[in-house]
């Protein structure tokens, strides 16, 4: 016992020590895993033989990942997804097997095992490529989408895949450290049922997943609910998913894909969030835990010898996977930056690479010396992805931004306003149609064309440009405008551009939106007129709601925003004052903080005031105005 805890105690510091250190570098969290499974391996010994078979229980993370991938999808955005899941999917896995077949027939490996090559080289990594999207926030972007298409079809692959890899059997490597493929996986219901018997019980395992989840998973849940104890509802949820991946494991099937189905088809559950909620910790431990194994199985005395041909042939599973991607990317429309993410991001081998390894080994097709070194390139490679998506980030999106911009010269502006508004986004295009709304004349500026186009569509006067730029702002009449809004998406670039027209235009009223608290004091230093945080007034709108579902007087919860409005204005300099400290290297500044807890109960007290609800003939002059409605 006392070995499992210092096991799992060197596992969790490993991860604890990595993953908020390459964080902080902008390595991502997966280079961390690996990194610290490789110190705690191959360089210090901390852990040994265990890792494989850690490395298998790890693996369930990826199950209880697909599991709640399917319950961000429904079977109709499933449905909608059809083209780029078989066409896509398809093309990738059949060319790029037909590519890794062809390399290894030239490196004279028999025709069987070149097969099996091919198959397990056409895979890519499922964990590390939707882990490192969700981080990154592109899983919904055009490229993430067309990635999550080719990772799904990948894993429905493996199936025929493993039920052809025993029909590739080679009779001189039979006997030589293979083992009877029907006790491969422990238990078996179909290792000795003739074919059409092994396809009955597999479409009897997947309709149970499907009717089952459908029908018996609500009432179970409804009776775990009324108890009315959340771990038992944990229990459940995992009960659940491990069910459904012993299921599909003692038919042969792929566990992942029995819990993506299993998520489809509960995505419409009224126990959907509850469910992620229950399952998402328990998902990221064990992604985390695989990635370290993955790291520490690394075998360095292999690599050492081999390392020309391991590293030879890493690079090249890489390059041809991602020349054939671009190719499909092209293909299917994913073109620029969605491309290179789509391209960027499959171009490795996958965890079930491993799988399909060890059940190629156990079945006489690839031998075991080169099952170990396939073994090498196909961690190696995953071990390169996290470096793919920094180079992504670093070197591609960089350039595509400035070519955007290069590509477009900033629009003649024919017309002048005595309001000019920079950035119309989210926030700006509810300043642009209040002003178009009340007759005033106004020219908009923004960088993002979609949002330009959106502007022009409702017939407002809007022009692709860096508002930031001196030559486009005296352009648009900044001498002689009256108003300046100021609502672009960076930082930086708000402060500087209030502070150059507050420089050279004075007499210009300057209103600016903030990010936070800390920015609108930024923006007041740089000269803004006035200044409005974008979250400020629809969290106190959202706070008042709030104070009357509690049961206060819905016009008493007016006055009492109000209040803290007002009170927030009173004191809104003094803290201002204080913030000044701060910026001028004092990093503690005990005035702020007293001024804060100041307000604190000051506004305690504004809150306590005594208030005399208003007779029945004052409630319709606070009234919302009726419609017809």
């Amino acid at each position: 016992m006392t070995e499992y805890f210092i096991q799992a105690f060197i596992y969790l510091t490993a991860a604890v020590v990595a993953v908020p250190l390459a964080k902080r570098l902008g390595l991502g969290s997966v280079l961390g895993y690996l990194v610290a499974g490789v110190v705690i391996g191959p360089v210090t010994g901390l852990v040994g033989q265990e890792t494989a078979t850690i490395q298998h229980f790890a693996e369930f993370g990826v199950v209880m990942m697909l599991f709640l991938v399917g319950m961000e999808l429904d079977p109709k955005s499933l449905w909608a997804m059809r083209i780029r899941l078989l066409g896509l999917g398809g093309l990738q896995v059949v060319l790029t097997s037909a590519a890794g077949m062809a390399i290894a027939w030239w490196m004279g490996l028999q025709w069987q095992t070149t097969v099996a090559v091919g198959l397990i080289f056409s895979l890519s990594s499922t964990a590390i490529v939707l882990q490192t999207l969700n981080e990154k926030g592109l899983s919904k972007t055009e490229g993430g989408r067309g990635a999550f298409s080719v990772l799904l079809f990948q894993d429905i692959a493996v199936i025929p895949m493993l039920a052809v890899i025993p029909l590739l059997a080679i009779s001189e490597l039979a006997g030589v450290g293979a083992t009877d493929p029907g006790h491969q996986g422990g238990f078996s219901l179909v290792a000795h049922l003739p074919g059409w018997a092994h396809a009955l019980v597999v479409i009897g395992s997947v309709t149970t997943v499907i009717v089952g989840g459908h029908f018996l998973s609500r009432p179970l849940f409804r009776y775990v609910v009324q108890s009315g104890m959340r771990e038992v509802f944990t229990a459940t949820a995992l009960m659940l998913v491990i069910g459904i991946a012993a299921l599909m494991s003692v038919v042969n099937l792929s566990p992942a894909l029995g819990a993506f189905l299993a998520g489809v088809v509960l995505a419409n559950s009224e126990f959907r969030h509850e469910l992620v909620a229950n399952i998402e910790p328990f998902k990221g431990l064990l992604l985390g835990l695989f990635f370290i194994t993955v790291g520490a199985g690394i075998n360095f005395e292999m690599l050492a010898a081999q390392w020309g041909t391991v590293i030879t042939l890493a690079l090249a599973v890489i390059l041809v996977k991602a020349a054939i991607l671009l190719l499909l990317a092209l293909l299917f429309g994913l073109r620029g930056r969605d491309g290179w993410l789509f391209t960027l991001g499959l171009a490795q081998a996958g965890e079930f690479g491993f799988v399909l390894l060890t059940y190629s080994m156990q079945n006489s097709v690839i031998p075991t010396d080169i099952a170990q070194l396939l073994g090498l390139v196909v961690a190696l490679s995953m071990f390169l992805t996290p470096l793919l998506f920094i180079a992504y980030d670093r070197l591609i999106l960089p350039r595509y931004r400035e070519a955007r911009n290069e590509q477009r010269e900033a629009d003649v502006i024919e017309e002048q306003a005595p309001v000019i508004v920079a950035g119309v986004g989210r926030f700006g295009q509810i300043v642009c149609r209040l002003l178009r709304a009340n007759k005033i004349p106004i020219v908009a500026l923004d960088l993002a064309l979609d949002q330009i186009e959106n502007l022009r569509r409702i017939n407002i006067k809007s022009y692709f440009g860096d508002a930031s730029h001196t030559g486009l702002l005296e352009t648009a009449g900044i001498a002689h405008a009256r108003l300046l809004v100021v609502a672009i998406d960076d930082r930086d670039r708000a402060v500087a551009l209030v502070h150059h027209v507050k420089q050279h235009y004075p007499g210009v009223w300057v209103l600016a939106r903030a990010f936070d608290r800390g920015h609108g004091y930024q923006l007041r230093q740089a000269g803004a007129d006035d200044v409005v945080s974008e979250t400020y007034h629809s969290a106190v709108e959202l706070g008042g709601h709030a104070l009357t579902a509690f049961g206060v007087h819905p016009l008493r919860s007016r006055q009492m925003t109000w209040a803290f409005i007002n009170n927030e204005k009173s004191h809104e300099d003094e803290l201002f004052d204080a913030w000044k400290e701060i910026e001028e290297g004092i990093r503690f500044s005990p005035r702020y903080g007293e001024l804060f807890m100041k307000l604190e109960d000051t506004l305690s007290d504004v809150m306590q005031q005594d208030w005399e609800p208003p007779s029945r003939e004052e409630v319709p002059l606070w009234s919302p105005p009726k419609t017809d409605e």
